[in-house]
C-alpha cells in the first residue's frame, strides 16, 4: 500500500482540473452522516427553540456575534 507522501506527490503531478476532482472526492468521503451525532444536534436544536420559545434565552443579532470575532 503506496505510503501518503507518495500519493502526494503524485497527486502533485496532476492537471488542476484532476487534482479538484481529487479533492471533491476525498472531502465528500469524510462528510459521511452519523446518526447518534445527527439524532444528538436534532435535539439540541429543539431544545433550544423551546428555550427560546419560553424565554429562558434571547437571540443574539448576527452583527452583535460578529463583533466579538472582529
Amino acid at each position: 500500500m503506496p505510503k501518503t507522501e507518495d500519493i502526494f506527490k503524485e497527486a502533485l503531478s496532476l492537471s488542476p482540473y484532476d487534482k479538484a476532482q481529487l479533492i471533491d472526492i476525498l472531502i465528500s468521503t469524510l462528510d459521511k452522516s452519523d446518526k447518534e451525532i445527527d439524532e444528538l444536534w436534532s435535539k439540541e436544536a429543539e431544545d433550544r427553540i423551546d428555550a427560546y420559545d419560553q424565554g429562558q434565552i434571547k437571540a443574539i443579532s448576527l452583527e452583535k456575534v460578529l463583533q466579538k470575532y472582529r
